[in-house]
């Protein structure tokens, strides 16, 4: 049970203990034991041996030390599980509905004794939820409206979640006799967005041979966390994890893995134009090889790179096999040479202890420093935030200050002083311009007001993109995946203000936001705006998240050029001033 696990028993627990109508003091507690592991750089695995170093993590006391105990003893937390026999495991999907919270739900519960999703469609389409305290019609519309949503996205997963599964498979998997690669497929590798099924592939001596396949898939279905065998075959063994994810893993002859790689990568459009390619060829491509049509001599198949040369291809990443004309790019010799991780030279978004990060400036500078980077930027919040204790002016002066001194402190990495402004619901700014002069660089996002008409936040945005302060639009479409949709505006008319304003957009790597999306930035790129990826860091760990950024860029078509944090600092410093070409 990894950090991200033992936080959702807990967080759900706190939801199911609210539903139950328990003291808020408790249900707190188990929300903030949360937070807190959920932050830890480490394993609470690795600590669970020493009391008293688990009593020292702020947020964790006695109670919830025995709790962890009983984790990670019985695999189970009886508190969690009694709460589930009592409200049936469904509520937690009622949970993931937007708008449905703890309190209407345990409402709901009261008044008709519901609690699953469909239940609680057939009340409201029923009219009966509009009868319950501080309900109402327009409220029962927008509970219909969530459940639509919820539908939509249900069976999906971020590319987070989806990396740390495969990566306990790849470990459950990689020590056992005759194996020899264990490599994920998929959406997963081509960096999409969000994850629906997880292929994972398998080759090596124990694919081979019937006995020892047979040892193997015994071995796959003691997989800590598998809840149930979808299917048991020859060359597939398909299961579901507790999270609701599938996971279908294949077993491969070395000869064919190259060839299964390319089919199970995708995508389906993909697969479908390089097919006809090689039948124009003569060629026909399947799971299994590359094959002449007129005497079945395979001519590839135990690489992906063999098979694209045979075609008379460039090798095409897998970010970019979306039939979005990469065949034909490859074809002529004109792939781009894609943006790399290794190519960004700082990540200029990152929070502190001073608003509502959990590392102080000099933590986040040796954890950049870490990462290798040559500059970074501290930016955090403005006061508009107040949850999240926001700077006024005064305070954002002197976080300059405290910012500059520890630049002139500490050696190899340049330290930009920074700020991530709200942008109001009218379009200021809510800090004064002589404060903002004094920036670095600004970051300019929204953080309210997402049911603004779409001319309303078209305007709002581009007020913001005209404020000779503005450096950087954060997160510019405001969505959380799986969570939130994008606001609604008209992002062709703000691109256009970009490029003549020269302001960037942010390509924000958190995996929750991944916020501009592959189609957006590739739209930036043709109005010539240029691209900042950063990872909104709230803790020195998330530093790590740049990859899923540079994932969706290279999705995007995007190269080094088309990003500005990829250049040295004192050009990246200039091109926050609205100097890039």
């Amino acid at each position: 049970m990894d950090n991200k696990a033992i936080a959702g028993i807990l967080y759900e627990t706190a939801d199911l203990l609210e539903i139950d109508g328990q003291d808020s003091f408790r249900i707190r507690s188990y929300r903030n034991a949360a937070q807190a592991i959920e932050a830890l750089p480490q394993q609470i695995a690795d600590l669970i041996g020493e009391p008293k170093k688990v009593l020292e993590i702020q947020g964790i006391g006695k109670g919830m030390l025995t709790n962890l105990r009983e984790m990670f003893k019985d695999g189970r937390l009886s508190v969690h599980a009694d709460l589930l026999k009592k409200y049936r495991p469904s509520m937690l999907d009622l949970l993931k509905i937007q708008g449905l919270g703890p309190k209407t739900i345990a409402l709901i519960w009261s008044a008709y004794q519901v609690c699953d999703v469909e239940g609680v469609e057939k009340l409201a389409r029923e009219g009966k939820i509009r009868e319950l305290p501080r309900m109402g019609e327009k409220q029962e519309q927008k509970l219909l409206k969530a459940i639509e949503d919820y539908r939509r996205i249900a069976g999906r997963f971020l590319l987070d979640v989806a990396e740390r599964e495969t990566e306990k498979i790849q470990a459950h998997l990689r020590d056992f006799p005759g194996v020899e690669k264990v490599t994920p497929a998929g959406s997963l590798r081509r960096g999409r967005e969000t994850v629906g099924d997880l292929d994972v592939l398998v080759t090596g001596a124990a694919c081979c041979d019937d006995g020892e396949r047979e040892k193997l898939i015994d071995h796959i279905i003691k997989l800590p966390g598998l809840m149930e065998i979808i299917a048991r075959g020859e060359n597939k063994v398909s299961f579901r994890l507790r999270g609701g994810m599938q996971v279908d893993v294949r077993f491969l002859a070395p000869e064919s893995f190259g060839a299964a790689m390319q089919y199970f990568t995708g995508s389906k459009a993909h697969n479908v134009a390089l097919r006809q390619r090689a039948l124009k060829m003569g060629y026909t491509l399947s799971e299994y090889s590359l094959a002449r049509l007129d005497d079945q001599k395979v001519v590839a198949g135990k690489t992906e790179e063999d098979i694209y040369a045979q075609l008379k291809l460039d090798y095409i990443p897998p970010e970019l096999r979306e039939n979005q004309g990469e065949v034909d790019a490859a074809g002529a010799h004109k792939l781009p040479v894609l943006i790399s991780q290794g190519d960004v030279q700082g990540d200029v978004h990152m929070h502190t202890v001073e608003t509502d990060g959990r590392n102080t400036i000099e933590e986040m500078v040796e954890a950049a420093k870490a990462h290798g980077y040559k500059y970074m930027a501290i930016t955090d919040h403005s006061k508009n935030l107040a949850f999240a204790n926001g700077l006024d002016d005064k305070r954002a002066v002197e976080h300059i200050k405290r910012i500059r001194a520890v630049n002139d402190q500490i050696n190899g990495i340049e330290i930009f002083a920074g700020i991530e402004v709200d942008i109001l619901a009218d379009g200021t700014l809510d800090l004064s311009d002589s404060v903002l002069e004094q920036m670095d660089l600004v970051i300019a996002s929204v953080h309210s007001h997402f049911n603004q008409s779409s001319a309303e936040m078209t305007d709002r945005l581009l007020k913001a993109v005209e404020n000779p302060n503005t450096s950087i639009i954060g997160h510019p479409t405001g969505r959380l995946l799986l969570r939130r949709d994008a606001y609604q505006f008209d992002l062709d008319s703000v691109l256009k203000a970009a490029a003549q304003r020269k302001v960037a957009m942010e390509l924000n790597s958190y995996p929750d936001r991944l916020d501009l999306c592959d189609r957006h930035l590739r739209l930036a790129k043709q109005h010539g705006v240029k691209i900042v990826i950063n990872t909104d860091s709230h803790h020195t760990s998330h530093l790590e998240k740049i990859r899923y950024g540079v994932l969706q860029a290279r999705r995007a078509w995007l190269t080094k050029e088309d990003v500005l944090n990829t250049l040295p600092a004192q050009d990246f410093a200039k091109a926050m001033k609205h100097a890039w070409n």
